[in-house]
């Protein structure tokens, strides 16, 4: 059983000038993943012959299967079916199936079938007709030299329609796909080089048929295992336990897998020990509440938040006192402490965290600049802060940080199990 690689092919000015954003592929590439087949790359080219047929061309060289979306209108600047006669060497000839059912449909809506309209029927001789059952631009489907070219509308719904109804049914016949399976196991604390050195002997001793690909994100890493063979429950078993011998490993920082948050978590983790969580936030802004009030069901453990911005609120609410905030300054260790046992007192939960710091873009100084961020947890008699030297983005800051929290919370309540903790 061979490998069956794709290429993805999406056509039109539009998509390239950014007035509309490309879904298709991402759709395209995630469904022939599942029969087997790899998508090694996607091309966007704009609505000129050359260019069509460049790409063609070089598709061809790389790939079994060419899928492509886009330019099948019955106007002038729609260029597909043109660029595939010339490429695939036949005439354009009126197609008696498709103009039936082009016709049945404007019949169907009460409209008249101008002869622009009728040009949706005019095709390719070489291809076989793909029915649009919820459009009027019918597909094409060649196969030469082994190879196989669909062509399909460009629109959402149309395209998928005919994917899940005609195309892939057919791939599947023509082509004997391998089965591939992923497992994603997600970890934090640690920077994808750190994790990579850590686990290094594990990924140099993986079968020659489970391949392992790091997927960072926003203070975490994804580790991709994709396994490639015949049997899914075999290939299920494999990854199994591949996972059991990277736990001795990276155990501490794997928080979840596949679908899993961190929010989601930490949620079933509260829900485990019967606890509940409070937040005070300052330059989390009410992010923090609104992460872990994401996860349905969240009302079991959080209480709720209080957003302190302005030091009167976290004087006057959270009761941190003016001490402090006049030795210290808003965004210090002292001040965010004082904030996660205000929030635990006033919102009567077990557990207070806080957020405080300079998220930017304007704000820093030199002692403090931008994305100098302390966070806070009070629990029992337990607290802790820490301080996060972060970046110039708000946004990215904002996001980090609430992230921080959430983990923070997860790795004092394994601590405090007696589980080894992340430092």
């Amino acid at each position: 059983m061979k490998h069956v690689f794709a290429e993805l092919i999406t056509i039109g000015d539009e998509i390239l000038y950014g007035q509309i954003v490309d879904t298709n592929s991402q759709w395209m590439s995630k469904e022939l993943d599942k029969i087997g087949i790899k998508t090694v790359r996607k091309t966007t080219v704009a609505d000129t012959e050359v260019d069509i047929i460049t790409a063609f061309e070089e598709a061809t060289t790389r790939a079994d299967l060419i899928l492509i979306t886009g330019g099948l209108g019955p106007t002038n600047d729609d260029l597909t079916k043109p660029c595939l006669a010339k490429y695939f060497n036949c005439s354009m000839q009126m197609n008696s199936e498709a103009l039936a059912e082009v016709t049945a449909i404007f019949e169907r809506i009460g409209r008249e079938l101008t002869e622009i309209n009728k040009q949706q029927a005019n095709l390719p001789t070489k291809c076989t007709m793909l029915s649009n059952r919820v459009g009027t631009a019918p597909g094409m489907w060649f196969k030469e030299n082994g190879k196989v070219y669909v062509s399909m509308p460009g629109v959402p719904h149309e395209m998928k329609t005919m994917m899940q109804e005609q195309v892939l049914p057919k791939v599947q016949e023509v082509f004997d796909t391998p089965t591939i399976y992923h497992k994603l196991v997600k970890t934090i604390g640690l920077g994808e080089s750190w994790l990579a050195d850590k686990i290094k002997d594990w990924e140099a001793n993986l079968p020659e048929n489970i391949k392992l690909a790091y997927l960072p994100g926003l203070g975490e890493v994804k580790l991709r295992l994709t396994a490639v063979g015949s049997d899914l429950p075999t290939l299920k078993a494999a990854v199994s336990h591949q996972i059991e011998l990277l736990k001795p490993l990276a155990g501490a920082y794997i928080y979840g897998y596949d679908k899993d948050t961190l929010a989601k978590v930490l949620g079933e983790m509260l829900v485990a020990r019967n606890i509940t969580i409070g937040c005070a936030e300052s330059c989390t802004g009410g992010a923090l509440a609104s992460v872990l009030t994401s996860i349905p069901g969240s009302s079991q453990y959080f209480l709720g938040s209080i957003v302190a911005y302005h030091n009167k609120v976290k004087s006057d609410v959270l009761q941190v006192s003016n001490d402090t905030l006049e030795s210290h300054g808003a965004v210090s260790e002292a001040t965010v402490l004082e904030m996660a046992l205000g929030a635990k007192k006033v919102l009567n939960s077990n557990i207070g965290v806080a957020t405080s710091g300079i998220a930017g873009p304007t704000g820093g100084t030199i002692d403090k600049p931008v994305g100098t961020i302390w966070i806070a947890l009070a629990y029992q008699d337990h607290t802790i802060a820490k301080k996060l030297t972060l970046f110039k983005d708000r946004g990215i800051n904002v996001k980090y940080t609430a992230h921080a929290v959430l983990n923070l919370v997860r790795q004092t309540l394994l601590e405090m199990d007696g589980e080894k903790a992340i430092n």
